[in-house]
């Protein structure tokens, strides 16, 4: 699937050898990043919190199979070698180029690998759909399918690839998203669009809780569309980012079912986004979710200790569009509930009747493969 080759001036290509892959992308424009809010950030990270102050990249370089995460100095040299490494084929400075990791965290980066790898993939840069999906297969670990959205309008292009599974929680997990735009836009204006497109995306999918040391989404606009709405073009790059979003939750690591939580009436949106988050993080609801459960109280429970203001007697809540509650009284029927929770997909929406706020989270259920994938993950 072609996505982020779609967009002028965006090239790519990979390679997966293993549990070790190496990703390159080609594309020169102002650039913008946001971060795992983890204090324990991955070397990788470090170098791009620093780099992207100047607002421009000309590739980014991708490895999987090592974090390069809590790994000191030698980390941060390791993470601007990788850079300098895929900077000489492409003829380009070392400081222009981006870097990320994903794998194993306390391991250091094979770069005499990297290297290799990186010299064999440079020459196959390419805008076709078997060069991108390289590169979105070479930056998978648990993940089982690659992830890809495209936004096309009359006027420009955003596309992007991701990877993520497990160690995904709010304020970002462990995933890598790489978003591209042919608009020209200037780098202030367009982090601002990037952090608003997380916040309401990316920062809204809880897998199982954890967040990573590694998580990073970066954002380059090649200009070479010419001037857009501003506008059009933050609803692009939140519909991409929001594309994303659900790709990882319904990847979640063992994951039978994705799990859409809507909380609309509270008091404002931030509200609203925390009352979501809170119901699809809660392994009570998720495990019900599993089982097919209908055990609807676990989700008002779960509202009720997100720290929201609203009366726990007025709310209402639907599966499926089948209703559980209504301004506070049960109405529910436990076997067209538990229809509702049948497929690959179990949506909630629950009114708080507490003012104007909605927003929506996702995640997935838990299952018993969560636990084989991550009980022996570095053996």
């Amino acid at each position: 699937m072609k996505s982020i080759c779609a967009t002028k001036g965006v090239s790519a290509a990979g390679i997966k050898e293993g549990k070790f892959g190496l990703a390159l992308i080609r594309a020169s424009g102002t650039a913008a990043g946001v971060f795992t809010s983890n204090k324990m950030r991955a070397a990788p990270v470090e170098v791009m919190m620093d780099r992207m102050r100047r607002g421009r990249l000309d590739a980014v370089v991708v490895n999987s199979g090592c974090a390069n995460a809590y790994t000191g100095k030698r980390g941060i040299r390791d993470a601007e070698e990788m850079c300098a490494i895929a900077a000489a084929p492409l003829g380009l400075e070392p400081e222009s180029v981006g870097v990320a990791s994903t794998g194993v965290i306390g391991r250091y980066l094979n770069l005499p690998l990297i290297r290799d790898q990186c010299e064999r993939i440079a020459p196959l840069l390419a805008r076709n759909d078997d060069a991108e999906d390289a590169a979105a297969r070479a930056i998978m670990t648990t993940d089982t399918f690659p992830k890809h959205a495209l936004v096309e309008t009359g006027s420009f292009s955003v596309g992007g690839i991701t990877k993520g599974s497990g160690m995904i929680a709010p304020n970002m997990g462990t995933m890598l998203a790489f978003i591209y735009t042919d608009a020209e836009v200037e780098a202030p204006v367009l982090h601002d669009i990037l952090r608003q497109a997380t916040r309401r995306s990316f920062n809204r999918v809880v897998v199982d809780g954890d967040t990573s040391t590694n998580d990073v989404a970066l954002c380059t606009a090649t200009g070479a569309a010419g001037k857009v709405n501003l506008q059009e073009l933050a609803d692009a790059i939140e519909a991409v980012c929001r594309n994303l979003a659900v790709q990882i939750a319904r990847d979640g690591e063992g994951a039978t079912k994705l799990l859409e939580v809507t909380v609309r009436g509270a008091a404002d949106e931030d509200e609203a986004a925390a009352v979501a988050r809170t119901i699809v993080a809660s392994p009570l609801v998720k495990t019900a979710i599993y089982g097919e459960d209908p055990n609807w109280g676990r989700v008002v429970a779960a509202a009720g200790r997100s720290g929201a203001e609203f009366d726990p007697y007025a709310v209402s809540l639907r599966v499926g569009g089948v209703p559980l509650v209504v301004r506070g009284e049960i109405v529910a029927d436990l076997g067209a509930a538990k229809v509702a929770m049948h497929g690959d997909t179990v949506s909630f929406d629950l009114d708080l009747a507490a003012g104007d706020g909605k927003a929506t989270a996702w995640g997935c259920d838990l299952t018993e493969r969560y636990v084989e994938i991550n009980g022996k993950y570095t053996t």
